[in-house]
């Protein structure tokens, strides 16, 4: 029993002893961590008042701009949407300008489907990269749209693989059949048809309501005769 009464009193003494410990290097560093403690509150308050202060504004502004470049764009005047009419900016400037405002993020998709129309793939690739997005819908068009701009390119594998990225993004109704049909028919240019035969069973299956599905039976007898 005294043993084991020694072993506590032992176990007290360590942790008193490391409370100790501790207390004078707070002490004495007490000043360091003071310091410490204020540049992170500090730099707390600076992150948060650039966003409420300088980007959000930012971001309004960039909205604003925006506003002539997007008119051109639903009027299929992407030279123009793209490259500004000389009294308001196009999306290249607005990307530019405006680049790390969702804005600026939103321009750049513009931009990328403006340069897809004009016939500039590589312009497209490398604007459509630059964007990201949570919606579904948009995120989707993008990485098919890349998808897209290889197919052009004559880079089919890599058009493949952003058409099915695209298609796996969203299961809507409306882009994910739309790119699963492509990336079949890619398949199918690359000979390789069990894959191709896949996509479209799985647009008969899950999207058999879409324009995609309509015909897609015709595909699938294509598909099938030539595995």
């Amino acid at each position: 029993m005294a043993k084991k009464t020694d072993r506590t009193e032992e176990k007290f003494a360590a942790v008193e002893e490391t409370l100790t410990r501790t207390e004078q290097w707070i002490e004495s560093n007490q000043k360091p961590l003071s310091t410490t403690v204020f540049v992170i509150i500090g730099v707390i308050a600076i992150y948060l008042g650039y966003g409420k202060f300088y980007e959000e504004p930012l971001n309004e502004e960039a909205h604003a701009e925006m506003f002539m470049a997007e008119k051109y764009f639903e009027t299929d005047s992407f030279s123009l949407a793209l490259n500004g009419d000389g009294q308001y900016l196009g999306f290249i400037d607005l990307a530019d300008d405006y680049s790390g405002t969702a804005a600026g993020n939103l321009a750049s998709y513009y931009a990328g489907i403006c340069f897809l129309n004009l016939g500039d793939n590589e312009s497209a690739i490398d604007n459509l990269s630059n964007f990201s997005g949570d919606d579904e819908m948009i995120s989707s068009i993008a990485l098919g749209s890349i998808g897209d701009a290889y197919m052009n390119l004559g880079e089919i594998e890599e058009a493949i693989s952003y058409y099915e990225k695209a298609a796996n993004n969203s299961n809507n109704k409306f882009t994910a059949p739309i790119y699963l049909k492509r990336a079949a028919l890619a398949h199918e240019s690359n000979g390789n048809f069990s894959v191709a035969l896949s996509h479209y069973e799985t647009i008969k299956a899950d999207y058999f309501e879409t324009q995609e599905a309509a015909d897609i039976d015709k595909y699938i007898t294509r598909a099938t005769l030539k595995q």
